[in-house]
């Protein structure tokens, strides 16, 4: 776990940043400009890592920079620097100030993560003492020992404000430089290089009488005091990183506790249906997963020159498919063409151009990640993964059965098949646990276990979602039966193959769904959704052929997602 300060007044920015860091387990505090980042650190030494926006107000981030640089006790906390435009003298100028490194907007999880692992690994306190290990066999001292004379220097400090505060307004250098090598002593007694070089810097100014600087960097004093004491205890998380959620934990607990409890009480269904479709009614948009909506508002906000990056993020993630679709065939069906719907995030991302996107970037309905992350969940990214993989098979299928007709709607139907659980975590996000455990507990299906507690399923609610807000037919009849394709009435076969898709990354371990796998499930040529597909080959067709083929499609494709595994929503 690193502690993360990001010093940017923009807010898509600093939700982009929140998505990628929770994924990562680490902390996460926001100010808008220079001088509270500065008031933040001075309060709390506590800090890993400081990401700041060059385009700062004021100062700009490059003058905190150079501040942060010049303080003896700071000069060593790591520093990376990101903007949405970096030309070539801006970058030059930046790296001279010895940053850790320059990223430019919209960034990558992956280069998040690289710069917190090179934070973390020589943490920046630890730079200022002396290795414990090593001092103590150096100079003959136990740890307790040790510790207790940094403990004795920081008491000291804290007397050493009020007297050396006393000898600058009498303006005594030789009582405030005696004083202070009194301090230096002790502090290369402790092995505190980094207190020794500040109260040396403190002297200095002294000597030279430079009485109103000296005055001024007083209050470094205690922050040595908090440097000396975050050493000391390493593990101590301040308050200054504790989310809402957790100072409001125990109101959470309650919300909580009414799913987790419910089965056990006899109160389910929790909520019922009716409760829930008004509420999928009354809902805005389609849910996105708020790392997710993050980065597509960053990048639609960046008037990129093209719009293949916003594609690209549309096009493998359901909550934005499902909203672009949403938006674009309402657009589509309020001029003269209302023949056939858009099924094509892709498209539908084109047909509303840079300026809509940017306004519906700024509109789109958030889900929180983080609710993902209780035990015995994983996290969203397991359920993305599942979903990419549902739609990655299902256009395999469509290719290797030659119903090329069926190749593009496929993908977009699995990846969309799924989309209830999104629901379900904006409207009742602490269902999900509670659901997902009564289902492990009793060994039925997620399906049951979502019936038992909702009275309905969330392949249902999607359905229903879809029907009200206005997606393609084929898509909400995908919903509806993916777990029972033999019902369907309508798009029979594209129901089958994402039938079909669904139980292949299941068994195969592509992703997470909720639902164990079956690896020894009914053979392929007895499944429902095999009997529908039958009659779409030829009478020679290989099935054990067909099945070993997307075996070894779902073993690549688990390969690759894993690899991409929590940078869905950027890639």
């Amino acid at each position: 776990m690193a502690y993360i300060l990001l010093v940017d007044p923009d807010e898509v920015a600093c939700k982009a940043m929140k998505g990628i860091l929770a994924r990562g387990n680490h902390r996460f505090v926001a100010v808008e400009n220079a001088s509270e980042a500065w008031d933040f650190i001075h309060r709390n030494v506590k800090v890993d890592l400081v990401f700041v926006e060059m385009a700062l107000e004021g100062d700009g981030g490059i003058g905190f920079i150079q501040r942060l640089k010049a303080d003896a006790c700071l000069k060593l906390l790591p520093v990376v620097v990101y903007t949405g435009k970096g030309d070539r003298d801006s970058v030059k100028r930046v790296l001279s100030l010895h940053v850790q490194n320059f990223l430019i907007k919209p960034y990558h999880d992956d280069a998040i993560f690289a710069e917190i692992s090179k934070s973390v690994i020589n943490p920046w306190r630890q730079q200022h003492f002396e290795e414990e290990k090593s001092f103590c066999q150096m100079m003959g001292l136990t740890p307790d020992a040790l510790h207790k004379m940094l403990e004795t220097l920081s008491a000291a400090l804290t007397v050493a404000q009020t007297t050396l505060k006393k000898w600058a307004a009498m303006r005594a250098i030789q009582l405030a430089c005696d004083e202070l090598a009194i301090l230096i002593a002790k502090a290369e007694e402790a092995g505190a290089w980094g207190v020794v070089e500040y109260l040396k810097q403190l002297s200095e100014t002294a000597r030279e009488a430079n009485w109103t600087e000296f005055e001024q960097n007083l209050d470094r004093l205690e922050f040595a005091e908090r440097l000396i004491f975050r050493h000391l205890n390493a593990s101590l998380i301040p308050d200054d990183f504790l989310s809402s959620q957790e100072l409001n934990a125990e109101s959470e607990a309650k919300n909580r506790a009414v799913w987790s409890n419910a089965a056990a009480e006899k109160r389910c269904p929790v909520i019922g249906w009716p409760q829930l479709e008004r509420e999928i009614e009354a809902l805005a948009g389609c849910p996105v997963i708020d790392s997710a909506a993050a980065t597509f508002q960053m990048t639609a906000n960046g008037h990129p020159t093209s719009l293949n990056p916003l594609m690209d993020l549309v096009d493998r993630d359901p909550g934005l498919a499902a909203q672009m679709l949403i938006v674009s065939n309402k657009l589509k069906n309020a001029g003269s063409d209302r023949l056939s719907a858009i099924e094509d995030p892709r498209m539908a991302v084109g047909l509303l151009g840079e300026i809509r996107l940017a306004a519906q970037a700024r509109a789109l309905v958030t889900a929180e990640e983080r609710m993902m992350l209780a035990p015995p969940l994983s996290s969203w990214s397991h359920f993305w993964m599942f979903q990419l993989g549902t739609a990655r098979i299902a256009r395999y299928t469509c290719h290797y059965l030659e119903l090329t007709d069926l190749e593009s709607p496929s993908y977009t139907a699995g990846l969309l098949h799924d989309l209830g659980k999104l629901l379900l975590l904006r409207l009742h996000p602490f269902a999900f646990q509670a659901i997902l455990t009564h289902a492990r507990q009793n060994e039925i299906t997620l399906s049951a276990a979502e019936r038992h507690f909702l009275g309905v399923t969330t392949h249902e609610m999607a359905a229903h979602f879809a029907e009200k807000h206005g997606l393609p037919r084929r898509f909400a009849n995908v919903m509806r039966w993916v777990e029972s394709p033999e019902q369907a009435t309508e798009d029979v076969e594209l129901v089958a193959i994402v039938s079909l898709a669904h139980a292949l990354c299941r068994n195969n371990h592509v992703g997470f769904c909720g639902d164990a796998s079956q690896n020894q499930a009914t053979p392929l040529e007895e499944t429902p959704e095999w009997r529908v597909l039958r009659g779409s080959v030829f009478p020679s067709f290989d099935l054990k052929k067909f099945e070993a083929k997307v075996q070894g499609e779902c073993r690549q494709l688990k390969h690759e997602l894993h690899g991409r595994l929590g940078k869905y929503s950027v890639a």
